[in-house]
């Protein structure tokens, strides 16, 4: 059994309070961590700025680094993929491709660590300016404790610590409490690329005590977050005017238009992402708008595709749908739809507990919009499929909700795709795939209660985290 360590002031430390972490489908203890206490938080804070203040990497020694901390990574990935299907339940195909990926991250990372650039200000044009120079600078934020979430959970923890450390700052890593072997992996390897010893900490516990000492401690200056919409606000209301960037929830909409280039694979595809790690992805289709002259085709297609996948253990290759995080997700889930159902919502696929820990992947029709399954984000298995006659109407249903992370849309016709992408209130809008799409490189982020604080995205994570210093010369 894997026992994991907090890592603070240069040492790997244990801890007399040792927390269990499950294997999510079989419900046995998996692996052990030392629980990190608010002191040893603070210790870590204190060291991480110390380190800041002591050694200054140049954007070279940070791209070495990242570099070869990426090689370390890969050279890890089974053991990290095995961690992650256990710890989170995602299915052993994806955790093996969230394993590798992760390299993307920071090699990214690496190179846009030697782009990083202020600009020239023509101030000599204006009265009161002659003969000035003026530039800026782009200079670390600081401290940047970085909180991730169980679902995905080392490929977004890198896409916060990689542009941390790429922008020149010092990284507090808080991984989920569910699911935390994947981020000794992460520290152990940049470590070993020749990261200074105290530019990266390792608090372990959960969000309610070593999350809230974090946010607790005015230390940090920046907080880079992935979860829920409710811990956000919870976050924002605590740090007061310092900086974050928030990913929160959604429940995002996918268009299929009667003129899509094709119907068939468009509903297999939608019923792939939504299933996903049992539903868990914040980006993933939940309200399906599907035109009236193709609702019936895209409709059996779907149920039929749903009905042949198979539920059952992550790490079995043949497996398509696996557990929830707990067991009482799996209860939130069916309470929902059991709701929506008493008020007349129609089961088409699903629609019931394939066991305690896993929800069997689930289509429902006959929604209204007032239904938690549509308003709501469901964080589950289950997608609603609701009718439309004309774009304009699929586009404001689309926009009728609280949250705007990501939209997709399915169409042939290039003015229709162009409107969705202008007139779709959401922070990306997918032509012809998922809302559940995402190259490492894009520009990533919400509008409205999806998102607070920037986007991510290495290039853009990095505006984020570095400070912008103006510079004014008297020549």
């Amino acid at each position: 059994m894997n026992h994991y360590k907090m890592y603070i002031d240069g040492e790997w430390r244990d801890a007399d309070v040792k927390q269990s972490v499950y294997d999510k489908y079989t419900g046995e203890v998996y692996s052990t961590y030392a629980q990190t206490s608010k002191e040893q938080v603070d210790q870590a804070v204190a060291a991480a700025k110390k380190s800041l203040e002591t050694f200054e990497l140049t954007p070279r020694e940070r791209y070495t680094i990242l570099m070869k901390a990426a090689q370390y990574m890969v050279d890890s990935a089974e053991e990290i993929a095995q961690a992650i299907c256990h710890e989170s339940g995602r299915l052993i195909g994806d955790a093996r491709g969230e394993a590798t990926r992760s390299r993307t991250a920071l090699e990214v990372s690496a190179e846009e660590a030697c782009r990083i650039a202020g600009e020239m200000v023509p101030v000599d044009g204006l009265n009161g300016g002659e003969n000035k120079m003026c530039f800026t600078l782009r200079v670390p934020v600081g401290v940047v404790a970085a909180i991730a979430p169980f679902n995905v959970p080392l490929s977004l923890t890198a896409h916060k610590v990689a542009p941390a450390i790429a922008a020149g700052n010092v990284v507090i890593i808080k991984p989920p409490s569910d699911s935390p072997g994947f981020a000794v992996k992460l520290v152990e390897a940049l470590l070993k690329a020749g990261l200074p010893k105290n530019h990266i900490q390792l608090v372990l516990g959960s969000g309610s005590t070593v999350g809230e000492a974090l946010l607790q401690n005015q230390g940090i200056n920046f907080y880079t977050f992935t979860g829920s919409l409710e811990t956000g606000i919870h976050m924002k209301n605590t740090i007061g005017m310092r900086r974050c960037s928030l990913e929160l929830g959604s429940n995002a909409a996918v268009i299929i238009h009667n003129d899509a280039p094709d119907i068939k694979k468009a509903a297999r595809l939608c019923a792939i992402k939504a299933y996903a790690t049992a539903g868990q992805i914040c980006m993933r289709p939940q309200r399906l708008f599907v035109h009236e002259d193709v609702l019936q085709e895209f409709t059996n297609e779907i149920v039929s595709f749903t009905n042949s996948l198979l539920c059952g253990d992550p790490s079995d290759p043949n497996t398509k749908v696996g557990p929830m995080i707990k067991t009482s997700e799996v209860d939130r889930v069916d309470s929902w739809v059991k709701e929506a159902v008493a008020d007349g919502a129609k089961v088409l696929a699903g629609g019931e507990k394939f066991n305690e820990r896993i929800y069997k992947p689930t289509v429902l029709s006959n929604v209204k919009p007032e239904m938690k399954v549509c308003k709501g984000e469901i964080f589950g298995p289950v997608v609603v499929i609701i009718p439309y006659t004309s774009f304009d109407e699929a586009i404001k249903m689309a926009n009728d909700t609280i949250y705007g992370l990501q939209a997709g849309v399915f169409t042939s016709n290039l003015t229709l795709a162009m409107k969705a992408a202008k007139k779709v209130a959401s922070g990306g809008v997918i032509i012809n795939e998922t809302s559940f799409t995402r190259v490492d490189n894009m520009p990533y982020g919400g509008i409205k209660m999806s998102s607070a604080g920037g986007k991510e995205g290495p290039k853009y994570a990095i505006e984020n985290m570095t400070d912008v210093k103006t510079i004014l010369i008297e020549l």
